[in-house]
């Protein structure tokens, strides 16, 4: 990553030297994080190798991604709790057309399913990769310390688990997630590197409540909150991850003073990521990242 003068460069490292887990550091600074999005979903089918790779030969500052748990308690890098036949084909190749929870596919199971052939339909853009598998979260973090992209020595990773409150058919409890996931970042050896977020806040409290030297990023949906640093607080997140048309500068300059980091999802496109660059955001998480990589150096912000 090149940065625009010697004093941005030294801010960046001191920033660095303190931690690089996103959510550790000191909140309203720049240069802007880029964040991939399951990758890079807007070029390369979403949370496969295929889309990380791409993503940190980009560049990027953090990959967002998703994790699920199977039946026998593995955790993998997918974004619906059920599979989804419009992004994979069934181990016989032919379209699903059930919705199989993960959760009661093994995960030998699931690594029968080819998630890169079939081209996610909202982004025409997007080149198929056939054969791409579901990988295990251990594999993405073996994949980004191999990386040898840019950024590849400080690269971060946006952690989500997903839940769905009122479906226990659909993962473990927040109590078990949050041992799962505790359990992965410990035994991943990049604790620093890693931020775990959730819509579910009881997952983060569990995290919180077992390690609270994990950061931690609250997502927050598509409502606006009367709040936003009462609901991050309240979860004991460092970060608020609001849906990027709500959030405003009030809201950012409220929450920078409380300490706490904000990081839109999912932006696209040069009118959006502008009008957040304006409100000063810390990080922008979005489907094309080399977009707005090229977008920022185009400003001089990069």
């Amino acid at each position: 990553m090149s940065l625009r003068t010697p004093a941005i460069l030294a801010m960046a490292g001191a920033l660095l030297a303190t931690s690089t887990a996103i959510g550790a550091d000191t909140p309203g600074r720049t240069p802007v994080l880029v964040i991939g999005h399951r990758g890079a979903r807007a070029v390369r089918p979403e949370n496969t190798p295929a889309a990380f790779a791409y993503a940190l030969q980009a560049g990027v500052d953090a990959i967002e991604l998703d994790l699920a748990v199977t039946r026998d308690d593995r955790l993998v890098v997918v974004h619906d709790p059920q599979v989804n036949g419009d992004l994979c084909l069934g181990p016989d190749g032919k379209r699903i057309t059930e919705r199989t929870a993960i959760r009661a596919l093994t995960l030998a199971e699931v690594r029968r399913l080819d998630c890169g052939t079939l081209r996610n339909p909202r982004f025409p853009d997007q080149v198929p990769v056939p054969g791409q598998r579901i990988p295990t979260f251990e594999e993405v973090i073996a994949l980004v310390r191999g990386a040898t992209g840019p950024t590849a020595a400080t690269v971060r990773l946006l952690v989500e688990m997903k839940t769905v409150p009122g479906r226990p058919d659909l993962g473990p409890p927040p109590d078990r997630l949050a041992e799962l996931l505790v359990a992965a970042v410990r035994a991943s050896g990049f604790a620093d590197r890693i931020t775990l977020q959730s819509f579910d806040h009881r997952v983060l409290t569990a995290v919180r409540a077992l390690d609270p030297t994990i950061a931690l990023s609250a997502l927050v949906g598509e409502n606006r909150l009367a709040d936003p640093v009462a609901v991050a607080k309240a979860a004991g997140a460092g970060v608020l991850a609001p849906h990027h048309e709500w959030i405003d500068a009030i809201d950012v300059r409220a929450l920078h003073a409380a300490g706490i980091r904000v990081l839109p999802w999912t932006a696209n496109g040069a009118a959006a990521w502008d009008r957040l660059l304006d409100l000063g955001v810390d990080g922008i998480i979005t489907d094309d990242p080399t977009g707005l990589i090229g977008h920022l150096r185009g400003k001089g912000l990069r």
